[in-house]
């Protein structure tokens, strides 16, 4: 993996967790029963790693001969 991969996922992965954390402040849950928002903890948490995964589609691999 190249640095500048790493550097893509790691923007990735920061506004991930930022997007994860406004979800949680603005939309939340209100009865407090849903899983992935019900904590800013776990909302920042799956937004960095949705964050991660979706950058990292845009990390281009060498072919192999």
């Amino acid at each position: 993996m190249t640095k500048k991969a790493i550097i893509i996922i790691v923007i990735g992965v920061i506004i991930g967790a930022i997007a994860g954390y406004l979800y949680y402040h603005f939309v939340g849950c209100a009865s407090g029963t849903c899983a992935i928002t019900s904590k800013p903890l776990n909302s920042t948490l799956y937004g960095s790693l949705m964050g991660g995964l979706v950058f990292n589609m845009f990390v281009k691999t060498e072919k192999k001969q």
